[in-house]
């Protein structure tokens, strides 16, 4: 009988078996290749925010002035302002003779803004806003100085109330009599005033009758009217002429763009407006920005043929 062999236990491999391991390989490439794009997308930076345009500075003769309220102390201080840095492009090389008057509004925050613009060695006229905390401080400082002092007078804007004014301004809808009042009252906080412009009073200047209370009291006082035209539309010059009173319009106005550079052109601008019919005024406020640059090109200027003079001289 032959011997039984011992038997051989075999398996079969189960279906698919061998392809489970290059499945999970070809998972985990799949993974790091997924990887890899995600740190290389989120490793590129962002293009730069681009900065907003500034705003074109007009050339026109009588561009009217941004009504803006009553000054508020600065957090930067004139003494901490940055040194203005040359333009060489924003003065054309321009000579001749002509007289030019800067009025320099909304004086009377701090007394650290006109010992800067007296600095500058040149004529000023400065407009005091007759509420304004240091307003009589102001004046006097000026006065003392041999500087002229006006009175920044506060007028109803467009869109008031929602335009805001100062507590003291005069309004359309008051009687002449409470207008007459609030004017002759200016002149308790801002001494050794020769004379007076407006402060906004785009709506008021356009006003006929309102403006004629207004001039006579400057008038009778001796003074001479400045108009700062913040409305196209404003008759306190030709009324002023009207009442036969000195009085003069402002013709360019420096610092609606706050930029040395632009303040600059805008001077040239006023510089050749007086070479061209002998005498302009300018008006601006004493911004850091402008005070840097009238400190740099009011020098130039004046070697250049350039006289600056009161607003008072410019009158007629």
């Amino acid at each position: 009988m032959a011997k039984k062999g011992k038997a051989v236990n075999r398996r079969k491999p189960a279906p698919g078996g061998g392809r489970k391991p290059l499945m999970a390989l070809l998972i985990v490439a799949i993974l790091i290749a997924a990887a890899f794009f995600l740190l290389e997308h989120f490793k590129k930076p962002s293009p730069p925010p681009q900065p907003p345009a500034k705003p074109a500075v007009s050339a026109s003769k009588h561009q009217p002035i941004p009504e803006r309220p009553a000054p508020v102390q600065q957090k930067l201080s004139t003494a901490q302002a940055p040194a203005a840095k040359p333009h060489p492009a924003a003065l054309p090389k321009a000579a001749g003779p002509g007289r030019l008057a800067i009025i320099i509004d909304d004086m009377g925050t701090s007394m650290q803004e006109l010992k800067t613009l007296q600095s500058i060695g040149q004529p000023l006229t400065y407009s005091v806003i007759p509420s304004l905390a240091h307003a009589r401080q102001v004046a006097e400082g000026a006065h003392a100085a041999g500087a002229e002092v006006m009175v920044h007078m506060p007028m109803e804007p467009e869109g008031y109330p929602k335009q805001k004014m100062e507590s003291v301004g005069v309004l359309v809808a008051m009687d002449d009599a409470e207008i007459a009042g609030r004017i002759k009252s200016y002149f308790a906080t801002v001494p050794h005033a020769v004379g007076a412009n407006n402060h906004m009073g785009s709506r008021f200047t356009q006003d006929p009758a309102k403006m004629k209370v207004v001039l006579q009291i400057l008038k009778e006082k001796g003074l001479f009217f400045v108009d700062s035209k913040t409305s196209p539309a404003s008759v306190g010059y030709r009324e002023a002429k009207a009442l036969g009173m000195r009085c003069a319009a402002r013709q360019v106005f420096l610092d609606n763009v706050q930029d040395e550079s632009a303040i600059g052109k805008q001077l040239a601008q006023a510089a050749a407006i007086a070479r061209k019919k002998g005498a302009a005024i300018a008006i601006c406020h004493p911004h850091p920005a402008t005070m840097r640059a009238l400190k740099l090109y009011m020098p130039e200027l004046a070697k250049s043929g350039i006289t600056f003079v009161h607003a008072s001289e410019l009158t007629n």
